[in-house]
């Protein structure tokens, strides 16, 4: 019996994998939006959604967790001070991905991952 555990698994190993969600969700952090391909940027809606629900707690156990993901200390600084007041509210949804058309050089899907204003 097939079962669908996981998510995507983006043509690399799994510790490539980990670091890549890593490097993007501390560039979608800190830029507060990234340009990738399709398939990366859902990985990288859910990967980045779990970090800042993680962080809502706001408390040691919460730091101690987005500091096992995000190793920047100046983008662990801004979740905690910038981004988790904004989104405290929300339940979810805290990113959206926009489509943006055909990459030319090897016709792969573009897309934006925005953390919502």
């Amino acid at each position: 019996m097939i079962k669908n555990y996981g998510g995507r698994k983006l043509s690399v190993t799994s510790s490539h994998r980990r670091s890549m969600l890593r490097n993007m969700a501390t560039s979608l952090f800190q830029h507060e939006k990234v340009e990738t391909t399709l398939a990366r940027a859902k990985e990288l809606q859910r990967y980045s959604e779990r970090i800042l629900t993680t962080a809502r707690a706001n408390d040691i156990n919460a730091r101690r967790a987005v500091d096992g993901e995000i190793k920047d200390k100046v983008v662990q600084k801004k979740i905690f001070d910038v981004l988790v007041p904004r989104y405290m509210s929300r339940h979810g949804g805290c990113t959206r991905v926009f489509k943006l058309g055909i990459r030319r050089g090897d016709n792969a899907q573009t897309a934006l991952v925005k953390l919502v204003s």
